[in-house]
């Protein structure tokens, strides 16, 4: 009996592959995204000591009170991805890595891409 994989089983096997050929230093650490069906997560993160060095995700704007009702579209991507750019510059980094985490390039994580480089992050 064939059993059916299911689409976060994949994405799984996929982040897998990918992160064999990446891997975030201290000149450049890895900005790794994970996307929920109502949220958006964001770390910039250094494997070599295994260290966060920054964070962001939108559900810090909910529990402030401020920005989007729901993190589950681009608009909130967006200011997901100023926000790291600029929590990370503050720290010092400018360069990254970017991890897609297996997600396609496009929508929410495209969107926050771009946000982060148009903030100022290089990758």
């Amino acid at each position: 009996m064939l059993t059916k994989i299911s689409k976060n089983q994949k994405r799984g096997h996929i982040h897998q592959r990918i992160r064999k050929k990446l891997r975030g230093t201290a000149e450049r650490p890895r900005l790794n995204i994970y996307r929920s069906l109502n949220h958006i997560y964001v770390q910039v993160i250094d494997d070599l000591h295994g260290v966060t060095l920054v964070s962001a995700s939108t559900v810090e704007g909910k529990k402030a009170g401020a920005g989007q009702p729901t993190g589950g579209n681009v608009a909130a991507a967006k200011s997901v991805g100023k926000t790291i750019a600029q929590r990370a510059r503050e720290k010092g980094v400018k360069k990254v890595v970017f991890d897609r985490g297996g997600y396609i390039y496009h929508g929410r994580v495209k969107a926050l891409a771009d946000a982060a480089r148009e903030a100022g992050l290089e990758f």
